[in-house]
């Protein structure tokens, strides 16, 4: 219902609601619907989701209340391939959804065969350890590029991307990730009864029927592959992933098999309804991860301040 709201919210021709009426009366109202309001809404049900799903998988898995997408190289590898792409090659969108794409599997790959290469701590302590450093090195190479990219024509885009944003959303950049992310959602779905056996220590999901490095490896390629896809398009979206599962959570519970529903749906409405204030409020359009980033902060703030933050194993 919020989604189809948010359609009809936006200027035209002044702030405020489109009267539905008008699209049976006005082709420029019908196009503006169907060819921009709509892309746009389902594109940030879709980011929202996926950010969402994904921080709470990351979180049940590592058994870590501060773990997003970010923490183990997955933002930050396709934050470098987008800049690589808009800098080296043809600034093209379907490029730049690629090498963003690519270099953020390519940040969970590092990550997990730096993690496996380790010798201090447990698996979990490597694996978050692993994605610092690869994040740092990813970010490092983020500032290498803007420091040699062209600062009239270069660097502004490369900005406008990192800080994230729907306004250049369209139908054939929804039919190219939204079936990979759909899918990756539904393996999450069918398999999220298993996040509460894989939260416990490794000898005992395993003496419960469990295969704990090859489901965990799963549902990380899973929250990596839905994650890179919604990055590729939108952007750097932070603090969706961080502070959607813990409203979930306060909601419903630590239970995997209704936490992660909660956070699908919880991450879609938080990202509809900041994207909706960040193309309403103002004349122009604040970038998505500026509003995301501002809400998610104050929230996670608030948060902390009323009440202790966990997840149980």
């Amino acid at each position: 219902m919020l989604s189809v709201i948010a359609v009809f919210i936006g200027r035209y021709p002044r702030p405020g609601l489109l009267n539905p009426r008008l699209l049976t009366t006005d082709p420029l109202a019908l196009m503006l619907v169907l060819e921009l309001r709509i892309p746009r809404v389902v594109a940030a049900v879709l980011v929202g989701a996926a950010l969402g799903a994904a921080g709470c998988v990351l979180q049940m898995l590592f058994a870590n209340p501060l773990v997003e997408p970010g923490l183990i190289g997955v933002s930050q590898g396709s934050a470098f391939g987008a800049a690589l792409a808009i800098v080296v090659l043809a600034p093209q969108p379907w490029v730049i959804q690629i090498f963003a794409a690519l270099f953020g599997f390519g940040g969970l790959a590092i990550s997990y065969t730096v993690a496996r290469r380790l010798r201090f701590g447990g698996r979990i302590l490597r694996l978050v350890l692993s994605g610092i450093a690869v994040s740092a090195l990813f970010s490092a190479g983020v500032g290498l590029v803007k420091f040699v990219a062209d600062p009239l024509s270069e660097l502004p885009a490369i900005t406008f991307w990192l800080l994230g944003g729907l306004a250049a959303i369209h139908w054939s950049q929804l039919l190219q990730v939204g079936p990979v992310v759909v899918l990756a959602m539904l393996f999450i779905l069918a398999r999220r009864w298993r996040l509460n056996l894989l939260a416990l220590d490794d000898r005992v999901s395993f003496s419960l029927g469990t295969a704990p490095e090859r489901e965990r490896l799963g549902l990380l390629i899973a929250a990596t592959v839905g994650t890179a896809s919604v990055i590729s398009i939108a952007g750097i979206v932070g603090w969706v992933g961080l502070l959607v599962p813990h409203i979930a959570r306060r909601l419903v519970g630590s239970d995997g098999r209704q936490v992660v529903p909660a956070s699908l749906a919880l991450g879609a409405l938080f990202t509809v309804v900041s994207d909706t204030v960040a193309r309403t409020v103002v004349i122009g359009e604040i970038p998505l991860g500026i509003v995301t980033s501002l809400v998610g902060a104050a929230g996670f703030v608030a948060m902390l301040a009323t009440s202790s933050v966990h997840v149980e194993r």
